[in-house]
């Protein structure tokens, strides 16, 4: 499935700048991936390899609430019985588990929690607009925050990504914060953060692709070295960490109602 054949996504490509947009577009779930978008997405990354009219990218998601929410709590994956194995459909969404070496950027507005970061990780940068939130509700929920803290460890200090894990649905950081600690490159005005986004991909379009894609490479080398060992643990981390379906359906519907802190 190539760039425009997407359901779950929209896929605009502009051949004067030569910056394509990339935007999840399942508003009514938060931007939830479900197996298909998920398919989508690698789908569209892998396409992408292929168009020479298209420099660099820009990923986005629809509506005002959400960026990405993770994967959609109704999307059903059987896992196998071994702790060294586990089927994750959220390996494959990024554009560099995809073989793309176009820079992408990304343009957050409103909640990016959990799965997000395998989006987030895998962007060259994020510029967001003033209501991005970030955080990840796994401890809350009973699960094992293993390939979210990997990448985020790459984007961010130490004990602000520990704090971030472990605090789970009590804790959100502010787009203000996220800057400070590095995991933003911009706060925008509210509602610029895509037209910011674009000035950036397009100046970015600008310059020989071959050089461009040759430093986006250089730059996810320098963090693969120290991922590589956090990833590789993974499975089993998180099959004897997770608590039980049942329990972890159990914490959900549970939830607090109230507000959490923001910082």
């Amino acid at each position: 499935m190539g760039p425009g054949a997407a359901v779950s996504l929209r896929v605009r490509a502009d051949p004067d700048t030569g910056v394509a947009v990339v935007t999840l577009n399942r508003p009514e779930r938060l931007n939830a991936i479900d197996l298909a978008t998920a398919h989508e997405l690698a789908d569209t990354w892998r396409a992408f390899r292929f168009d020479d009219s298209v420099r660099a990218l820009v990923l986005t998601g629809a509506g005002d609430r959400a960026f990405c929410t993770g994967i959609d709590r109704d999307a059903v994956v059987p896992q196998p019985n071994s702790p060294y194995s586990q089927d994750d459909p959220l390996l494959r969404i990024g554009p560099k588990s995809n073989d793309l070496w176009k820079p992408v950027v990304a343009a957050v507005r409103g909640l990016a929690c959990g799965g997000a970061f395998y989006l987030l990780g895998e962007c060259d940068f994020v510029v967001a607009d003033p209501t991005a939130a970030f955080f990840d509700p796994h401890t809350t929920y009973g699960m094992v925050s293993a390939y979210e803290s990997a990448l985020m460890a790459q984007r961010m200090p130490a004990g602000e990504v520990a704090r971030m894990m472990l605090m789970g649905t009590a804790e959100r950081i502010s787009a203000r914060r996220a800057h400070e600690v590095g995991l933003v490159s911009e706060v925008t005005e509210e509602g610029g953060h895509l037209a910011t986004a674009l000035q950036c991909a397009g100046v970015i379009a600008g310059h020989p692709t071959e050089a461009v894609q040759g430093t986006v490479r250089a730059l996810w080398a320098a963090q693969e070295a120290a991922r590589a060992p956090a990833v590789a643990q993974a499975p089993q981390l998180i099959a004897l960490g997770n608590a039980p379906a049942e329990r972890q359906a159990e914490l959900f519907a549970g939830r607090r109602t109230g507000s959490p802190r923001v910082r």
